[in-house]
């Protein structure tokens, strides 16, 4: 679906906050089909960005590694 997408995951270094908000934000552009939403839906749309990038970074915190 998002072929496009950078892959994050580093052996060397967790992503960056940039990295991570970047990423959520093509993300729900892709499936929501918003480049930039109406007005309106500006707040769900940033808050879906927040949200994305925040369970993503828990996601690289938790990650165990060999």
């Amino acid at each position: 679906m998002c072929r496009n997408i950078k892959k994050l995951r580093q052996p060397e270094r967790l992503p960056t906050e940039q990295e991570l908000n970047d990423a959520a934000l093509q993300f729900v552009r892709k499936v929501s089909g918003y480049r930039k939403p109406s007005r309106v839906n500006e707040k769900v749309f940033d808050n879906a960005v927040t949200d994305i990038a925040a369970v993503t970074r828990r996601m690289f915190e938790d990650l165990e590694t060999r």
